[in-house]
């Protein structure tokens, strides 16, 4: 098992760069999102960031996997062909493993991830490189083709935004459902959540506890970005059924 010494923390600004962001296992399920915005603390749980690429204060570029790193690799593998970026592409398939996960998760509640290295690099390689770009272009994947019904027309409806993962239906609020969520794109969780039920939150309704800011600055309805989410969802929805399709390929017997 190799320590992520490689992979140093994220102390400076994203300028161009990619960023695998995991939770460390204490409050939440270990888990881990691809992304190339600058991102909190808590993007999903108490975060760890390792990025590709580290900048200086004069902005200079330097690769965040170490020479020592990518020196580990080519001699177990026996390979010199492998590069810094196949190694980010290997770490991010390594963390959706779910064998991984179970095996080291009292490992991953107090310490930093650590490498194992599995038969076949390339091949994981390959399938960490297509989860990135499906996680980092979720926004443009296509629709995945849920039906839109409208079961009543209230003028002003109330806000649902539930999921009955049972039926495969989204309720969006009174007078919208989305049809036809398969089952398996439930799997896909970000935390204790699966993506689709977190963009369902982030977008329901909350009244500030405090009196001014509800007064004066809570001018939030869901109502105005109702087709923005249907959007969204429509899209997520393919990244999440193509996520576990690529996840279901890893073998479970490698560690």
């Amino acid at each position: 098992m190799l320590p992520i010494v490689l992979l140093k923390s994220l102390k400076s600004t994203i300028r161009k760069n990619c960023v695998i962001a995991c939770s460390n296992g204490r409050t939440k399920p270990f888990g881990t999102l691809a992304t190339n915005q600058c991102v909190d603390s808590h993007l999903i749980g108490d975060t760890i960031c390792l990025p590709l690429y580290r900048y200086d204060e004069n902005g200079n570029r330097i690769d965040n996997i170490t020479d020592w790193g990518l020196t580990q690799f080519h001699t177990h593998y026996n390979d010199t062909t492998i590069t810094k970026q196949d190694i980010f592409h290997y770490t991010y398939a390594v963390f959706h493993h779910p064998a991984y996960r179970t095996k080291y998760e009292i490992n991953l509640k107090r310490e930093f991830p650590r490498l194992p290295f599995y038969v076949d690099f390339h091949k994981w390689a390959t399938w960490g490189k297509a989860l990135m770009n499906l996680h980092l272009t979720y926004e443009t994947a296509e629709f995945y083709g849920l039906t839109r019904n409208e079961i009543a027309t209230k003028a002003t409806p109330k806000v649902k935004l539930k999921a009955d993962k049972t039926k495969g239906v989204i309720i969006l609020d009174e007078n919208t459902q989305l049809t036809g969520v398969p089952a398996i794109a439930w799997d896909y969780k970000l935390g204790n959540r699966s993506a689709l039920e977190w963009i369902l939150d982030q977008y329901k309704e909350k009244k500030p506890r405090d009196p001014t800011i509800r007064e004066k600055f809570n001018t939030y309805k869901f109502a105005d970005y109702k087709e923005q989410v249907i959007d969204l969802l429509q899209r997520v929805c393919t990244v999440s059924v193509r996520t576990i399709e690529i996840i279901q390929q890893m073998p479970e017997d490698c560690i």
